[in-house]
């Protein structure tokens, strides 16, 4: 896991970097499909109206559970026709990849989208540059277009949410967002009321009157008197789905005259009431259907039979969906199917106060049903609601790098985090030093050390579930960190490439830090034979990010040897690779992007240089002792293109950078030696002025956070540092940018093409 590698399955350069024009992951239809209007459902008129009317570039629809959001948007969706893209959110969104995944794909389904969206979703950058990329294309479209996203507050991620932001803040004119949650929007509401900006709908707005309460009840086949309509009215507080509750416990045998529930935020209140006046007059079989199928967030005929242990589920299925609009079809085929949100919740409380006992063998039925049925990322979900950890590392293993090479590195991560949460990293050392590396990759190094220790403990041996041994596994991660030098390192990767399976993408990864070790001990012709065999497992592996970072070593090679005829082959086919972009958020990038910089210097291409080192230089927050040989190597390559620049404060800071490294693994072979070399060079250079170069790290973390809404408190909790540390870090990147504020610090990353990167 070195890169994100890709699932195996080019087999030459040229078909390993694929052209991206849709997700490299599958999206559940349904979430990208305006509800279906259904029998019984009230047309919501006076809102309506507003929202036709409204030049407001963004709607909100805040309210509890049970107001109506979804209707009332879909209405207004088949209202303005096909240039709205539908976004239904959900728990698996928590990830900014996901969630703009389908707005992208909804946008691209109104008119074509540039592929360079999809390209960036498969980058771990995606939650910063894709919601710019987003607002280009509709800036771009014939005809303005409407973004509907629902339900919202399923989505915790503050990344994901960010992104949301930018892009509500960023529409083209004419654009609209339209947004349903039950929590307050990640906006800034008070400046957007001031400009007009912002239609906002609420309870007060949903809350149904006498006209449309008795509409609903009608449409349900309750008929009250008209002198009661205005008392169920008040006492329901024109709450929809209250009314609908009430309606239903009148048909199921109940009075009209106990009608009255209302939201007040209880949902022991509602619970009660569900209990009293709907499941307790019904069947017995029927209230277990409910109760025990509501552990699931989307059911289907067979998955509930495997659930219940019963047959003819779809038959119940349908039967519920005619008469009861908290039954929610997911397909024209009425073979998917979820409960009303609220509903959903109401009938888990149930099931835990009637059955609390059944609800963990309910989630292992359905994790084996859908492990059975290749639903693998649904089958992890309900085994870690029933605590079946063993599941949970198998299936985790399996798929993890696939989801990561997807871009899903938050999918991931939420992955890991559950072993961490429970306490069983000791018990899975394969997960902790899947763990480990991804903390590695996301500039995370103390992370890493704790998840290594913890599976160097282990007692563990023999085949795991991705067909590698445990002792490969540990070895592979021992030479990623490198802690003991070329030649330990040297052994791990042997270790582990005779231990890993035969189709395994870390062996063209091992093969690559073999032929580093002889590099760092000075045996240039070893290392070059050793890289080209790893080029070739890797070409063969489809491991497409790996494939520019073993051109650029062998270009290293080729310098050193003084082949420069070599090395401008290898520059011009490792640039064709990275031409698009995608890679352009992996931290192996940095040292490809770096030695393509020291080429183009070297042939006199200056501004190219500039504009590879300048990527190269953005990827800085990635290079740590977690993985400190290509880091190093990296940093010294970046180092020597700023000398050819004359940049002293770029080289100056790489260096230091360097050094940070070599203070926690002092044992990186020739590379100190080449460090020093370079800050003697560096004292010949004269002092010019500072610029973007000579960021720090800190400061490189900050820099694509000043363009956004957030507060200097807001970056530093996403940082987690403090308020003083983020204002001190942008003052210093103002003054380096030759900036007085955020403002025009903004304006020179727009002329210096640093918003564009970032």
């Amino acid at each position: 896991m070195s890169t994100r590698a890709t699932d195996g399955r080019p087999a030459n350069i040229a078909r390993a970097v694929p052209p991206l024009t849709t997700p490299s992951f599958d999206l559940a239809e349904s979430n990208l499909h305006v509800p279906p209007a259904r029998q019984g459902i009230v047309p919501r008129t006076v809102l309506l109206e507003r929202l036709t009317a409204t030049t407001a570039p963004i709607i909100a629809v805040v309210a509890p559970p049970g107001y109506g959001k979804t209707t009332l948007l879909a209405q207004w969706a088949v209202r303005q026709g096909p240039r709205v893209g539908w976004v239904s959110a959900d728990d698996r969104d928590n990830d900014p990849t996901v969630l703009l995944s389908y707005i992208a794909v909804a946008l691209d389904r109104i008119e074509r989208i540039d592929p360079r969206v999809f390209r960036a979703l498969a980058s771990s950058g995606a939650g910063l540059e894709v919601p710019r990329r987003l607002v280009a294309a509709m800036a771009t479209m014939r005809h303005p277009v409407t973004v509907v996203i629902d339900h919202l507050d399923a989505v915790t991620n503050r990344e994901a949410l960010d992104a949301i932001n930018a892009l509500a803040l960023g529409l083209p004119p004419g654009a609209q967002l339209a947004i349903a949650s039950r929590d307050e929007l990640p906006l800034p509401r008070a400046r957007l009321r001031a400009q007009g900006g912002i239609l906002e709908i609420g309870i007060d707005d949903l809350a149904m009157g006498d006209e449309e309460a008795a509409a609903l009840l009608a449409d349900a086949g309750v008929e009250l008197p008209d002198v009661d309509l205005p008392e169920v009215v008040r006492t329901t507080e024109g709450w929809p789905v209250g009314l609908y509750l009430a309606a239903l416990a009148v048909n199921a045998g109940g009075s009209h005259r106990n009608i009255g529930v209302t939201f007040s935020g209880d949902d022991r209140f509602v619970g009660d009431y569900l209990r009293a006046e709907l499941l307790d007059r019904v069947s017995r079989t029927e209230v277990a259907f409910l109760t025990r199928t509501a552990i699931l967030e989307r059911m289907c005929g067979p998955l509930c039979d495997a659930v219940l242990g019963s047959t003819r589920s779809s038959a119940v299925l349908e039967r519920l969906e005619s008469r009861n609009l908290l039954v929610v079809p997911l397909d024209r085929h009425r073979e998917w199917y979820r409960y009303h949100h609220l509903f959903r919740e109401l009938l888990l409380s149930e099931l835990r106060r009637r059955e609390p006992g059944m609800i963990t063998e309910l989630h292992l039925r359905a994790a084996q049903w859908c492990e059975a049925n290749g639903l693998l990322e649904a089958s992890i979900d309900h085994a870690q609601a029933a605590g079946d950890a063993d599941r949970v590392a198998r299936l985790v293993l399996q798929i993890a790098n696939p989801v990561w090479a997807s871009g899903r590195s938050d999918t991931v991560m939420r992955w890991m985090e559950w072993f961490e949460t429970n306490g069983l990293i000791d018990r899975f050392p394969a997960i902790a030093v899947h763990g480990a590396v991804m903390f590695a990759l996301t500039g995370r190094p103390g992370g890493t050390e704790a998840w290594a220790a913890a599976a160097e403990q282990t007692s563990v041996t023999g085949m795991q579930p991705d067909g590698n041994t445990m002792e490969a596994t540990l070895a592979y991660l021992r030479a990623l960190l490198c802690c003991d030098g070329p030649a330990a390192m040297r052994r791990d990767a042997q270790i582990a490439i005779d231990g890993f399976d035969p189709g395994s993408p870390y062996r063209s990864t091992m093969l690559h830090f073999e032929g580093v070790s002889h590099l760092l001990e000075g045996d240039l012709d070893r290392s070059d034979a050793i890289f080209a065999r790893a080029l070739d497992a890797a070409t063969r592996a489809g491991s497409a990010p790996t494939i520019p970072l073993l051109l650029a070593e062998r270009g290293i090679v080729a310098i050193e040897r003084g082949d420069w005829t070599a090395v401008n082959a290898f520059a011009a086919r490792a640039v064709a690779l990275m031409e698009d972009g995608q890679f352009d958020d992996y931290w192996t990038s940095a040292l490809v992007y770096a030695w393509a910089a020291r080429v183009a210097l070297q042939r006199g291409d200056v501004d190219e240089g500039r504009e590879h080192v300048a990527r190269a230089a953005l990827l800085r927050p990635l290079l740590n002792y977690a993985l400190p040989v290509v880091s190093v190597q990296a940093l010294l390559e970046m180092a020597r293109a700023y000398v050819a620049l004359a940049d002293q404060g770029g080289a100056r800071a790489v260096l230091r950078q360097a050094n940070d490294i070599f203070l926690q693994r002092p044992a990186l072979g020739n590379l100190p030696d080449v460090a020093d070399e370079l800050r003697a060079r560096i004292d010949t250079i004269g002092a010019g002025a500072m610029g973007a170069s000579s960021l720090t790290t800190a400061e490189l973390r900050v820099l694509p956070l000043l363009p956004t809404h957030l507060s200097f408190r807001e970056i530093g909790e996403r940082l987690y540092v403090s308020r003083h540390t983020v204002k001190t870090q942008a003052i210093s990147i103002y003054r380096k940018l030759g900036a007085s504020s955020r403002s025009e610090t903004i304006e020179r990353m727009h002329e210096l093409g640093l918003r564009e990167r970032v």
